[in-house]
């Protein structure tokens, strides 16, 4: 008996040590979303290091925070997330080179007027090859062009200020760039939405006219920003294969699954809004975290990555969001870092 009891103990033991990486192991990279002062000794580097072999800046390399000005770089965050992964053996994947979201105003103006298209082109240029060049040989892989299809419509093209300038061509060049700047890179097309039909077939559009010009691109990204509602396997599946048809690698690159219908603009609070987290929801959102990584192992090759967007409930992007004051619940670790019932549906295969 007292043997059985000990043999209990020792894997008791193991599986508290056991992380998401170690499960998937053969399959692909677990990664996480991170803020340079989870950096830190402490539980969220703690529980970093035991469930993830790859880590993303969540914000420290974009454009704007990683270039307020002109003449100035603020290296300092991003730094501090590479060295932590380079001395721990993580991967990284870098986030992002061209996105019009948080590309600083100071890109596309000059002596307070508008740039030329050469002026822009020559500051793209400039700003991935900085950047690209810091990290060579740290980062495995990088988004290069984020979010450059709109959501409804028959457009292709959003109409940002990089198209509106320079036209299309800002994306195969924004991916020439980097990757003369780091041959070795595995460059991504990064965007949301990718499970619905009209967007997906005008990324594919995209993504293939690209390959057809010897573009080098080499992945597509499936940003995952998904909810307990959706979307379905089918639909899921329907992206991977789509983009894998290509020859391109495909990733999940920013995971959550949100307990709330999706939406993707901010509101005011309604009195019909629910705000609560109970049980029937967590079990549907186990349940759906558990499809969801049925469909990733199906894909095993295909698919070479799957990245978490931030580490646990404590702290989300999606926190107060479309309305202050709203909680979300979308990832496999609660507010105290312990795993939810979500997640050993993820681990139990």
């Amino acid at each position: 008996m007292a043997w059985v009891i000990l043999i209990c103990l020792v894997t008791a033991q193991a599986q508290e040590t056991k992380g998401l990486k170690d499960y998937y192991k053969g399959y692909f990279p677990v990664g996480v979303a991170v803020s340079p002062r989870m950096m830190e000794p402490g539980p969220e580097s703690a529980l970093i290091l035991q469930h993830f072999n790859s880590v993303t800046p969540e914000n420290a390399m974009k454009m704007g925070p990683i270039h307020p000005e002109e003449n100035r770089y603020n290296w300092e965050p991003a730094d501090k997330i590479v060295d932590f992964a380079v001395k721990n053996g993580l991967k990284v994947r870098g986030h992002t080179l061209c996105w019009h979201t948080q590309a600083p105003n100071w890109f596309f103006t000059k002596n307070g007027q508008p740039v030329t298209k050469e002026e822009l082109l020559a500051r793209m240029k400039q700003h991935i090859t900085d950047v690209v060049t810091r990290y060579k040989g740290k980062l495995y892989a990088w988004d290069v062009v984020n979010e450059a299809v709109p959501d409804v419509g028959e457009e292709v093209y959003r109409k940002t200020k990089f198209y509106e300038i320079i036209g299309e061509e800002y994306i195969e060049k924004a991916f020439e760039y980097a990757h003369a700047a780091d041959p070795d890179a595995v460059l991504f097309y990064n965007d949301y939405n990718t499970e619905n039909a009209s967007k997906r077939d005008r990324i594919f559009r995209l993504v293939k006219k690209l390959k057809d010009k010897g573009v080098p691109i080499h992945g597509v990204g499936l940003q995952g920003h998904w909810s307990v509602y959706e979307p379905t396997a089918q639909e899921l599946e329907e992206s991977i294969t789509k983009f894998a048809s290509l020859g391109l690698q495909v990733q999940i690159t920013e995971m959550d699954v949100s307990v709330y219908v999706k939406e993707h603009e901010r509101r005011e609070k309604r009195p019909t809004d629910i705000t609560s987290y109970p049980p029937e929801i967590q079990k549907k959102q186990a349940e759906h975290y558990k499809m969801l990584f049925e469909v990733f192992r199906k894909y095993k090759g295909q698919l070479t990555g799957v990245t978490f967007w931030n580490l646990s409930d404590k702290s989300t992007w999606l926190d107060a969001f479309p309305f202050v004051g709203r909680k979300d619940y979308p990832l496999l670790f609660d507010e105290n870092y312990k795993p939810k019932q979500a997640y050993w549906e993820v681990v139990k295969f």
